[in-house]
């Protein structure tokens, strides 16, 4: 019978005076302890249920991490309604599926920013009629209709509660674990996002099981910074939160986030690649910068940890002059990094949602942080396959937790089984029936094999992988996604998209990482105007090259996928975007919108063409729009023959 209201209350009766919830306001930590919490709950669900809010309705939030956000879901839960969170960096047309799919009359958003794009979309979403906010600066002048600040709902709140001292009580009480929790919508790659529906216990189950795979206590520290849309930080930062009780620290904003980080020091941290890659790239654009002998330090010291510090990491057996060596490393180098880092306490680090570079990876672990990867979705809540201590590889995901059953059909799709299934797409019995076969397997959409040892290596969504159709790899499986995780494992490489399902060969586009290649360009004296200019210059394409080869020349020790090579690829004159539909919000690639946007550049690459001029529409966050234009260049790269293993 445990939901999340009862978990809240729980801990409120049992460790009162402990903290919950931390938020930075005005460069102090502020406290908010279980018993604050619950009362703040309290009286934000009665002020909702004042409102009009029921059993079974909708209730959207948008906006940062922030405690009173995460009070506003637990209290409509607490009435049996349904919190939706959405992305605070969508743009207001793409709330708008979401709000009519779901009906939703009633919104909590954080600030300014998020009132002003509900109010623009009140004309398409006639329904909704209540929204509240968080942050009342630059709203002290607006007069609409149904808007008012979380404050006027606390006071009528805690007007209703002493009327009704009971009616809280009773309302949580009459919660089931099998009631829908919260609905999550899909980052929609394909067209409209599908809304996930997942009930308490779906999800409690999830954050239990990944709780007691890693013994997680409430003496963790999290850091919760990224969207809370993304089931994985609501995983983390809410429901593991109320499932294990440890402390959840929300940043003063996305600009304060290495140093809040710092402070903090979390000892249970996730984060997907893109962030870890750009830790590092920090890292070595600092070290670039520094004096010979720091360098000098740092290179003896990094080629000592990869291979002591991995060994360690890994539970190996170490000589005794090599664990002095590291013990040096550590106080010299490794101890100050994860101290500039932020990762000085970690006990336990995640990553997630794409694979992660075997040399990122064994970076982290190399220096001393315990990272790991794991395997989920939006529709599994996230908990599948975890790595355990000392097995952590970066070419697998790990290996089924408790009370997953996995199996891969004959075209290579993986299946789960699991208490953490979804419930059902909302409003779309045919994509639940198509997903979900009546044996309760789960269709994941992911190709992928089991290793001997049992863990899981994913390699493609199974409906990106193709066939190569004529040339040198005619019949050749091409799998996109595998192929641009590994250009993307190069520091100076943001993002790629592979072409090659039924064409001779593979092209690719791809996206420099800005300032590491801008650094790169300012230490060898190599002028450029921006991003456009950079893209272009000759000494650029030659560092992509070299990245792009080195790719192909690994691929080429695979016999499975050697013909995924790249023969030809051209950089982008414009970053990918998602506010230019371009990226989901997760920055997940939207194929057959590029493939739509960018056909010119496509058929240029296909067709032996040495350039070619492109024109392009960008949107910039205030709505107003640009075009982008350059005369790209394509480039030709060497591809090997396939190392065939031995009969």
């Amino acid at each position: 019978m445990t939901t999340f209201p009862r978990l809240l209350l729980d801990h409120a009766a049992r460790r009162p005076d402990a903290p919950a919830l931390r938020e930075k306001a005005f460069g102090v930590w502020q406290t908010l302890t279980w018993a604050e919490l619950a009362a703040l709950v309290r009286e934000l669900a009665l002020g909702l249920a004042a409102a009009g809010l029921r059993r079974g309705e909708h209730l959207v939030v948008v906006g940062e991490n922030r405690p009173r956000l995460y009070a506003t879901m637990l209290a409509a839960q607490s009435l049996g309604a349904i919190p939706v969170p959405l992305y605070q960096d969508a743009v207001a047309a793409e709330f708008v599926f979401p709000l009519n799919n779901a009906e939703v009359a009633f919104a909590v958003v954080e600030d300014q920013e998020q009132v002003d794009k509900m109010l623009e979309l009140r004309a398409q979403c006639p329904q909704l009629g209540r929204i509240w906010f968080d942050d009342p600066r630059g709203l002290r002048n607006y007069d609409e209709p149904g808007l008012a600040s979380l404050d006027e709902l606390i006071l009528q709140g805690r007007a209703a509660h002493d009327e009704r001292p009971a009616w809280f009580a009773a309302e949580v009480e009459a919660g089931h674990k099998d009631d829908v929790a919260a609905l999550f919508f899909t980052s929609g790659t394909t067209g409209h996002p599908k809304g996930v529906m997942h009930t308490h216990a779906t999800l409690i189950d999830r954050a239990e099981a990944g709780m007691r795979f890693d013994r997680l206590t409430d003496r963790e520290e999290v850091l919760a910074y990224l969207p809370p849309a993304w089931v994985g930080q609501n995983i983390f930062s809410f429901a593991q939160w109320l499932a294990v009780g440890y402390v959840v620290n929300c940043p003063e904003s996305s600009s304060t986030v290495s140093i809040d980080l710092k402070e903090i020091g979390p000892t249970y941290y996730f984060a997907p690649p893109r962030v870890f890659e750009g830790l590092l790239t920090t890292v070595m654009i600092r070290m670039e910068d520094a004096s010979a002998l720091k360098r000098w330090l740092f290179d003896r010291c990094m080629t000592l940890a990869r291979w002591v510090g991995t060994r360690l990491m890994d539970g190996q057996a170490v000589g005794l002059l090599d664990r002095l060596a590291y013990a040096l490393g550590n106080v010299l180098v490794y101890g100050p990094l994860r101290n500039t880092l932020g990762f000085s306490r970690v006990r336990v680090a995640y990553t997630a949602g794409e694979a992660i570079g075997p040399d990122l990876f064994s970076f982290y672990r190399a220096i001393g942080i315990n990272l790991k990867q794991l395997y989920g979705s939006t529709e599994t809540a996230v908990f599948v396959c975890l790595q355990p201590d000392h097995e952590a590889r970066a070419d697998t995901v790990g290996v089924p937790i408790e009370g997953v059953e996995i199996k891969l059909t004959d075209g290579g799709e993986l299946l789960v089984r699991s208490p953490g299934l979804l419930k059902g797409y909302y409003k779309n019995d045919a994509a639940t029936a198509e997903a979900l076969t009546p044996d309760g397997w789960f269709h994941t959409g992911d190709a992928g094999f089991l290793t001997p040892g049992g863990h899981l290596k994913i390699i493609d969504r199974a409906k990106d992988v193709g066939r190569l159709a004529g040339g040198a790899f005619d019949g050749a499986m091409f799998a996109p996604k595998y192929v641009e995780n590994k250009l993307k494992f190069f520091p100076h490489i943001k993002e790629a998209v592979c072409f090659g399902d039924a064409r001779e060969k593979v092209c690719a586009f791809i996206n420099i990482d800005f300032e590491a290649v801008g650094n790169w360009a300012e230490r060898r004296n190599l002028p450029y105007a921006g991003y456009t200019d950079l893209a272009q210059r000759a000494e650029v394409y030659a560092l992509v090259l070299d990245c792009v080869e080195k790719v192909n020349a690994d691929l080429a020790q695979d016999e499975l996928l050697a013909g995924s090579q790249i023969s030809r690829f051209l950089i982008l004159h414009k970053e990918l975007d998602a506010d230019d539909g371009e990226l989901t919000r997760t920055r997940k690639v939207r194929r057959g919108a590029i493939a739509e946007k960018y056909g010119v550049l496509i058929d240029a690459l296909y067709g032996g063409k040495a350039s070619q001029y492109i024109e392009t529409q960008v949107k910039f966050e205030d709505g107003r729009t640009a075009i982008v234009a350059a005369d790209l260049r394509i480039a030709e790269a060497r591809t090997f023959p396939a190392v065939r293993s031995a009969a």
